[in-house]
């Protein structure tokens, strides 16, 4: 009876003892043989640890705050959040947008020209695909002038894909990164799923213009023109009406396009957002800023048809040129920096 009591009261007692054990994180020390703290390297002695780190200097994450008790978190906020009002509040369609003044197109010009200078090999490059772009379309006019509407609405279509190159080329500069023409050139693999969605977007629009280019063209002569007689033949009513109704639906379309893809080829490249946000987006920026928007593309439009006089020569520094300006115009825009 006795040594039942004495196995019970051992056995009883080996529990307790190892139900009060803890895991204990114990110390490093530091023998008599070891090196000191002074001599041991600084791998050794600076360890980071967030565990370590005291709760008042611990990064927190959006929408947490530290609580009334000391050392808690208060994530009540982040529980009772509603996730649409979070993912709205994450949206670009509710990013800040620069407030633009009147001298900013003029500024995104200069800094076009000196990002041209800069790369001049990669922006000649592409001044010559304009150029072969605009003798393309000269010889379309010769040839088939009812197509020349939709060929240069198919140009249109083309020339932001050009210049998404010579966003590339301005990204990189701005950062100090190195710049090449492949890398020129390959810039569309950033995104090149939502790329296409955008090219489907500005390629529906696209046929709609040259549809109604086609109607137009139809309904303002009974054959097929003479263009090339000299310019006092063409001051009649059938003229003048052609011209005027082409005037309005070329307008409209690239209005529609220019204010879909002001800023939204180079938020794709820099943000890898997508299509429908990018052009949302840019349109957002045309209604809010719709004033240095129009002397934006004032600008452009008057740069171009300067550049297209001296048959079409002038694309090939003209073309770099804005394509690098538009670059600055959506970094301005949108507020980033480098």
């Amino acid at each position: 009876m006795g040594t039942a009591g004495r196995l019970t009261h051992h056995v009883l007692v080996s529990r307790r003892r190892t139900h009060r054990r803890r895991p204990t994180l114990r110390r490093a020390h530091l023998w008599p043989s070891q090196p000191s703290q002074q001599d041991a390297p600084s791998s050794q002695l600076e360890l980071p640890s967030r565990f370590l780190t005291p709760i008042s200097e611990a990064p927190l994450a959006p929408g947490m705050r530290l609580a009334s008790a000391p050392g808690q978190v208060d994530v009540a906020s982040i529980i009772d959040a509603d996730p649409a009002e979070a993912a709205r509040r994450n949206s670009v369609l509710d990013m800040p947008l620069a407030q633009l003044s009147w001298h900013d197109p003029f500024e995104w010009l200069s800094l076009g020209w000196h990002d041209f200078t800069r790369a001049p090999l990669i922006g000649l490059f592409y001044g010559a695909c304009f150029v072969l772009m605009g003798w393309l379309l000269l010889a379309c006019f010769h040839q088939a002038p009812e197509y020349t509407l939709a060929l240069s609405a198919g140009f249109l279509l083309l020339g932001p894909f050009l210049c998404l190159g010579l966003y590339d080329v301005s990204r990189r500069l701005g950062r100090g990164e190195p710049i090449s023409m492949w890398a020129s050139l390959t810039a569309w693999r950033v995104g090149s799923g939502q790329l296409a969605i955008f090219a489907c977007v500005l390629l529906v629009l696209e046929m709609l213009w040259g549809r109604s280019a086609m109607i137009v063209f139809a309904i303002s002569f009974d054959g097929v023109p003479d263009f090339s007689g000299p310019l006092s033949s063409m001051m009649t009513e059938e003229y003048l009406t052609f011209f005027a109704a082409y005037m309005a639906v070329g307008a409209l379309f690239a209005g529609l396009i220019f204010a879909f893809s002001v800023i939204s080829m180079p938020m794709m490249l820099d943000k890898s957002t997508d299509a429908i946000s990018a052009a949302l987006a840019s349109m957002r920026l045309v209604t809010t800023q719709t004033g240095v928007m129009l002397l934006w593309g004032a600008l452009i439009t008057l740069a171009i048809v300067m550049a297209m006089l001296p048959g079409f020569l002038g694309l090939l520094v003209v073309g770099p040129v804005v394509g690098h300006a538009s670059w600055h115009a959506y970094r301005a825009a949108t507020m980033a920096r480098d």
